[in-house]
C-alpha cells in the first residue's frame, strides 16, 4: 500500500514520466523482496540502517556498479522522505547512510608508439600548408597539454621563441606559462614562415585555415579525431585526449606530480592525481605481459 500512495504522488502531483515512475516502481519492489527474505516479519515501518546496509553491500558483492547501486538508493531516500513528511513512518532509515562511492574512470591516452607512428610515420600529413599547420597542431598537443581552448586562442604574440615558453589563457582567463623545446620550436617557425604567405590573413590567430581566418574548436576536433583514428580504434580520439597522453607520457618517465600539475594549469594536486591511476594501470599491463610467473596479474 506504501509503494502505491508512493507512486500515486509521483504520477499525479509530481508528474514524472512513466518510465521513472516504473523504475522508482521496480527498485522499491526489489528491495521489499530484500528485506522479506531476510526477516518475514520485516516491514518499511521497521526497517533500520543496517538492512539498508546490507543490501548495499549485497549489491556491490554481486558486480553491481557504485552508480547503479546510487541510483537505487536515491529511490529508496526519496521514498522515505516522503513517508516520513506523511507520518507514515516515524524514522528514514537512509538519512545517515553514505552513498558508495562511483568508480574514477581512468582518463583515455594514446599509447607511446602509436603517437609516435602517426608523427614519425611518412604520409600521414600531406605535403601542404594545412598538413604542416595539422602536424604542428598535434605536436603541441601532445608536447604541452594544452586544452583545446587554450590552442585554439593562442596568437602569434603567445610565442616567446628565445626563451622557448608560450604564454597560455587558461580556464577562468588564468595566464599561464608553458615550456617547449627547441626541436618543437623549429616546427613552428616553418609553419610561421607558411603561414606568412597567405594572401588573404584577417587574424593574429597563430592557426588559421588556407583562408586566413582564426580556426575554431570544431574544426581542430575533427582534424584531431581523423588523424588519431590512423592510429588508433579506441572511440575516444579528441584533443583532450591528447592532453591525457601528455600527462601520462610525462609521468611514465619520471616527472613528478606537482610539475605535471602546474603544466596541465590544474587548481588542485587531486585533479592531477588521476593520471597516476592510469600510469599504475599501465605497469600492471606491462608486469603482467612481462614476468613470467605474472599470468593473470592484469585481470585482478
Amino acid at each position: 500500500m506504501l509503494i502505491k500512495a508512493f507512486i500515486d504522488y509521483l504520477r499525479y502531483e509530481r508528474g514524472l514520466s512513466e518510465r521513472t515512475i516504473e523504475e522508482y516502481a521496480s527498485d522499491l519492489k526489489a528491495f521489499e523482496e530484500f528485506y522479506k527474505s531476510l526477516e518475514s516479519d520485516l516491514t518499511w515501518e521497521s526497517v533500520d540502517t543496517d538492512v539498508v546496509r546490507e543490501w548495499v553491500v549485497r549489491k556491490m558483492e554481486q558486480g553491481n556498479k557504485a552508480s547503479s547501486v546510487q541510483r537505487r538508493l536515491s529511490a529508496l531516500r526519496t521514498f522515505y522522505r516522503y513517508l516520513m513528511k506523511r507520518g507514515m513512518v516515524d524514522h528514514d532509515p537512509v538519512r545517515s547512510l553514505a552513498s558508495p562511492k562511483k568508480e574514477r574512470t581512468l582518463p583515455a591516452f594514446i599509447r607511446d608508439e602509436e603517437m609516435q607512428r602517426l608523427l614519425d610515420q611518412p604520409g600521414m600529413f600531406v605535403d601542404s600548408f594545412e598538413g604542416r599547420r595539422d602536424r604542428l597542431i598535434i605536436e603541441l598537443f601532445y608536447e604541452t597539454g594544452l586544452r583545446l581552448s587554450e590552442l585554439t586562442g593562442l596568437d602569434l604574440g603567445s610565442i616567446d621563441p628565445e626563451a622557448r615558453l608560450l604564454r597560455v589563457i587558461g580556464k577562468g582567463n588564468k595566464q599561464r606559462i608553458v615550456p617547449f623545446g627547441d626541436r618543437l620550436l623549429h616546427i613552428i617557425n616553418i609553419y610561421i614562415g607558411e603561414r606568412s604567405l597567405l594572401p588573404a590573413l584577417q587574424t593574429d590567430a597563430l592557426f588559421v585555415t588556407s583562408k586566413g581566418a582564426r580556426m575554431t574548436g570544431p574544426q581542430v576536433r575533427t582534424m584531431v579525431k581523423a588523424k588519431l583514428g590512423l592510429v588508433t580504434s579506441q572511440r575516444k580520439r579528441s584533443p583532450h585526449v591528447l592532453r591525457h597522453t601528455f600527462a601520462t607520457t610525462m609521468l611514465n618517465h619520471d616527472a613528478d606530480l606537482q610539475t605535471v600539475k602546474e603544466l596541465l594549469g590544474h587548481e588542485r594536486l587531486q585533479t592531477t592525481e588521476i593520471y597516476t591511476h592510469t600510469t599504475f594501470e599501465e605497469l600492471k599491463q606491462v608486469y603482467a605481459h612481462a614476468h613470467p610467473r605474472a599470468a593473470g596479474t592484469d585481470k585482478k
